[in-house]
């Protein structure tokens, strides 16, 4: 009777067992699909509002965050409509019917909006794409957006032999650093300055005086916006200019705040064709001083690292895709028509993606040729460092933060101290005098500090 009573005890505890980690198993289901749907992600607060408006004290930002890479059809944004029918045509899903995706982004998605200009884009002779309140846009927005589907235009000077072996008398292959400076046709002064202080061309030293690099530096120009007023004809000044430094790069285009962007596709477009063994690129405004001796020393630092890790782990084919500068996140659109930076709502809806703003940053020159390559299917955007922004997104990059780059300038207190500019790789901004000042007061830095 005992041995009986132990196999039915054993039996049920066999039968049970199951049972309760079968009951087990769906409480713990349970908890967690509750779990899942009720969780909500923390919010990020908002910190910056393009160009560095406070979202505390301000109302300027309507939109709610979201991912800034979006196939979802956001209503009456041009941009963004427009954007979305590139995104749905180059999209290798859907790529075997791009006949029938076309015809439906044309005529269909975009019935308002897709009316692209199919005239001579130097000509300037472009109808507008209708756009609900187009008319009440301020000028250069209306004037980007007749123009935005242009990309190609001629270049008015050229530098071909820029990289040119035969060209260098340092008997060195190409650049180790190549700066690319956007300035406009009458800023002589910040050219000259530049020229004699952070931006001279040639073989220069690291902070270190270790290593350095030869430098190569190029001026953006396009063509002087009449637009804004009457101007002296300084075309043959421009030349006599070129002539002696033969340093500039002119493209037949208005030069205005809104078609900044054009000089990042224009410069990639020159740099692939005639320099694309460039290391690394420097792009910049001309107001912003640049310590260049302690930015090859930086920039060396990061190649040597790179090829360290290829040798390591045996991935010889991969390039250094380096992208450096004040990195902005969680930016919106300025939407205070008073500015310069005024993004309207019909124009582009969200927020901007992760970007290095203010008047430099740094990256690779085999960067240079993705970004060059991926910029083919994106719009272009008013804001160039917003596009920036964009086209690293798109590749799957981000940019990263460096805390050298005074963007928004040192403290007051400790703009005339030397030695606060230890650590300092790029600051913004200076005139042509302060360069010159700035620059005698840096030489041999360590040694003062």
């Amino acid at each position: 009777m005992g041995r009986c009573c132990k196999c039915n005890g054993r039996l049920l505890c066999m039968c049970l067992l199951p049972c309760m980690m079968t009951g087990h198993l769906l409480i713990y289901i349970l908890v967690s699909v509750f779990v899942t749907i009720s969780y909500s992600p923390p919010k990020i607060t908002i910190h910056y509002i393009a160009p560095g408006i406070s979202a505390n004290s301000s109302e300027l930002a309507s939109y709610p965050l979201g991912p800034f890479w979006n196939l979802r059809l956001e209503d009456s944004a041009l941009w963004n409509q427009l954007q979305h029918a590139w995104d749905r045509q180059y999209n290798p899903i859907l790529r075997g019917n791009i006949t029938g995706i076309m015809r439906k982004s044309k005529v269909e998605l975009l019935p308002e909006i897709e009316n692209d200009c199919v005239s001579d884009c130097v000509s300037r002779k472009c109808s507008v794409p209708r756009m609900h309140g187009l008319n009440s846009l301020p000028e250069q927005m209306k004037a980007f957006i007749s123009s935005m589907h242009c990309r190609e235009y001629p270049l008015l000077i050229n530098q071909p032999g820029m990289c040119r072996r035969n060209n260098s008398s340092f008997g060195l292959d190409s650049p180790m650093l190549i700066m690319a400076i956007k300035t406009q046709v009458g800023n002589f002064e910040n050219r000259q300055a530049i020229r004699e202080t952070w931006g001279r061309s040639g073989l220069v030293k690291g902070e270190s005086n270790k290593k350095g690099g030869l430098v190569r530096t190029v001026f953006l120009l396009g063509r002087q916006d009449s637009s804004t007023g009457p101007h002296p004809d300084l075309k043959n000044l421009l030349e006599l200019e070129n002539q002696k430094y033969s340093d500039i790069l002119q493209w037949d285009f208005r030069d205005t705040f809104f078609n900044l962007t054009l000089k990042d596709l224009l410069f990639w477009n020159w740099l692939q064709q005639y320099c694309p063994t460039a290391v690394f690129v420097f792009k910049g405004d001309d107001d912003v001083f640049v310590r260049t001796d302690a930015l090859l020393d930086y920039l060396h630092k990061r190649w040597e690292e790179h090829n360290l890790w290829r040798v390591r782990t045996n991935e010889t084919d991969n390039d250094l895709d380096l992208f450096v500068g004040d990195v902005i996140n969680n930016a919106m659109p300025n939407r205070e028509p008073s500015t310069k930076y005024y993004i309207p709502e019909h124009f582009y809806k969200g927020r901007y993606p992760a970007y290095a703003g203010g008047g430099g940053v740094v990256y690779s020159g085999s960067l240079a040729l993705r970004l060059k390559e991926v910029s083919e299917r994106i719009r272009l955007f008013p804001i160039d460092d917003v596009y920036l922004g964009m086209c690293l997104d798109r590749l799957g990059l981000s940019p990263i933060h460096h805390p050298g780059f005074l963007t928004f300038d040192l403290p007051e207190s400790d703009r005339g101290n030397v030695c606060a500019y230890r650590s300092v790789l790029l600051v913004h901004k200076r005139n042509p005098k302060q360069m010159l000042t700035l620059w005698k007061q840096l030489q041999n830095l360590p040694g003062q500090c």
